[in-house]
């Protein structure tokens, strides 16, 4: 089989498409790279949506903790203790076992007229389980870094917005939260990049890879199972993440220039990416 067939066999075989069983002998270059790249497409599904949506519950948890009303504030403190605090590792397994156990309790909603029983197997598979995991994992560490760049926006801007006459949602919208993105933007940055690290968890927390359709990190263990050589798909997966991080670097960078674009060029806050070993 040469490399173009290699690739059009399995380049979209983590989403089911393509060759449905997995090469057992004379593993070559083409399909370690192929078959990593394929299983990073789920790397990046997690990701991008766990951030999407992440992004938003971080503001609102950020400004809850912020709030002087304890009904608010409490809350959040709370999610983002129980969030930082266990490792991201164990969320996972627990996701999962308890989602194993929703479909035995069963789950019914009595519409008044009626009464469906609504199925809650679909929690189990990786692709809604882990990503609600990841999604309220980053919410909570954003929604700190949030909180932080909340605390941090100079008071002088406030006391500017309410001499113009900014009061409510409009100096929230024009002046507090553009400048809370503006503070908080580096630090999201390393959490984004951390985030889709950590997306390499999800097959080895609990959730099962269904018909060997896993992400990158499956597909080079599955290689050096095989091989007993883990010194070739690793530095492929590992090569793979960096050129992820570099696009996540580029992307977060334009944006970055978007928010300091009213700045002058040396008083511009340029991303100092530090990335975290361990969380």
């Amino acid at each position: 089989m040469s490399c173009l067939d290699t690739i059009h066999a399995y380049a979209f075989r983590s989403l089911g498409y393509g060759e449905r069983l997995l090469p057992r002998t004379d593993f070559t270059l083409c399909e370690q790279f192929t078959l990593i790249g394929s299983g990073l497409i789920w790397n990046l599904y997690f990701g991008i949506l766990a951030l999407a949506f992440g992004f938003f519950l971080a503001t609102a948890v950020g400004l809850a903790k912020a709030s002087p009303s304890a009904w608010l504030r409490k809350p959040a403190e709370w999610f983002v203790f129980v969030f930082r605090g266990s490792p991201l590792f164990i969320q996972f397994f627990l996701a999962y076992e308890s989602f194993v156990l929703l479909p035995k309790l069963g789950y019914d909603l009595n519409l008044g007229f009626t009464q469906i029983t609504l199925g809650t197997s679909w929690l189990t598979k990786a692709w809604a389980g882990a990503l609600i995991v990841l999604f309220l994992n980053t919410a909570a560490y954003t929604g700190e870094i949030f909180y932080g760049a909340l605390r941090s926006i100079p008071k002088g801007d406030l006391e500017a917005a309410d001499a113009y006459g900014f009061t409510g949602w409009n100096r929230f919208r024009k002046i507090t939260w553009p400048t809370m993105l503006r503070l908080a933007w580096p630090a999201y940055t390393n959490e984004a990049i951390f985030l889709f690290h950590a997306t390499t968890l999800v097959y080895f927390s609990g959730f099962p890879a269904w018909q060997q359709r896993g992400d990158a990190l499956y597909y080079a263990s599955y290689f050096a199972d095989k091989t007993f050589n883990p010194f070739i798909p690793y530095p492929i997966l590992a090569g793979y993440f960096i050129l992820l991080t570099l696009c996540v670097i580029t992307v977060f960078g334009l944006v970055n220039r978007r928010l300091n674009r009213h700045l002058p060029s040396d008083r511009r806050g340029k991303l100092r990416i530090r990335p975290q070993v361990i969380r």
